[in-house]
């Protein structure tokens, strides 16, 4: 299990090539128990930089909240990194990342669809690891589930890991949830919940909780993959990400925050929610794939709290908003 650093909290058509001077653009249509403190000191910082320089990587989803800080830590660290996103002509996806440092030189975006075997395999060409964060994630209503939300989970991630393989990737570290771990209603009450708990499957789609589900099966669907394909996957299993955002769009757990900010009423289910920061999740993703020994699930939460709890903490923290306990 990975535990996170607590320094670290916060208020809360065919190819065609295009260029843009500073970071090279592509466009493509068609284990063990360990700590963050093991990361290391400043003083070996510049070490790890050298050692890291020249080899790439591949995040997916790079754009987003989590891929933002793990695409950013990962230049500070040396690496030469391949980001994907969904529109390379939308500033709000590419700017921030083009302006990280390091990213003139030792950054490439890619503008990739999940379910299009080919532009992700241009994206992971000349790379010996994968981080596949790229998933759909909504706090709102789906009207077509297995559209919006299982099929780029699941196939999606069979894809990434299918073009790793055959492209010779050395690692990949999935970004699965805690929503792959719970709901489980079922559990035994006196077990505590781990890395060997499972989502409850049936459960979820009776209920029709489709980013659990979706969650789940993409995940089950890497180990089975890596099983027979003989694939080193390592998995983060992060609770709620929340703290400082350094994206210009919100995800979906930072629009859950802006709701209860704007007196969001909605009823909410009885349940405790895992919250842990964005950079914290993201050094966990390097953590794994940098220790060799690692492997499996890594359950990453810094704090648990009921949910009623956490919005009586944003009252506390902004009284100006009229927050709904």
């Amino acid at each position: 299990m990975l535990l996170a650093d607590e320094d670290n909290k916060s208020k809360i058509s065919g190819p065609t090539l295009g260029w843009r001077r500073g970071v090279s653009r592509v466009r493509i249509l068609s284990g063990d128990s360990v700590t963050l403190q093991q990361l290391g000191t400043n003083t070996e910082k510049l070490v790890e930089q050298m050692a890291k320089k020249g080899e790439v990587v591949c995040v997916t989803g790079g754009s987003g909240g989590i891929g933002s800080w793990l695409v950013r830590l990962l230049l500070e660290r040396g690496y030469t990194v391949h980001a994907t996103v969904k529109d390379l002509n939308d500033e709000k996806e590419t700017k921030h990342l083009e302006a990280m440092e390091g990213a003139e030189s030792r950054l490439t975006l890619f503008q990739i669809d999940l379910l299009d075997y080919n532009s992700i395999l241009s994206a992971v060409s000349g790379t010996t690891g994968v981080f596949h964060l790229a998933s759909p994630c909504t706090v709102d209503e789906v009207h077509d589930p297995e559209k919006d939300l299982l099929d780029p989970a699941i196939k999606g991630t069979i894809n990434v890991l299918t073009a790793a393989k055959e492209l010779g990737v050395q690692r990949v570290v999935l970004t699965s949830s805690i929503s792959a771990i719970v709901p489980s209603p079922n559990w035994p009450a006196d077990v505590v919940k781990n890395e060997d708990c499972w989502t409850d499957v049936e459960y979820c789609k009776q209920k029709g909780r489709w980013y659990p589900l979706s969650k789940t099966l993409a995940e089950k669907a890497a180990w089975e993959f890596a099983k027979e394909k003989d694939l080193d996957v390592v998995v983060v299993n992060p609770g709620t990400v929340l703290g400082t955002y350094i994206t210009p769009s919100l995800n979906a757990s930072m629009t859950v925050l802006l709701r209860l900010l704007q007196g969001w009423t909605d009823p909410q289910e009885d349940f405790f929610m895992g919250a842990v920061h964005f950079k914290d999740v993201a050094l966990a993703h390097i953590l794994v794939y940098e220790t060799a020994s690692a492997k499996g699930r890594h359950l990453c939460v810094e704090s648990i709290c009921h949910w009623s709890d956490f919005a009586a903490k944003v009252a506390e923290l902004y009284p100006e908003y009229n927050i709904p306990r």
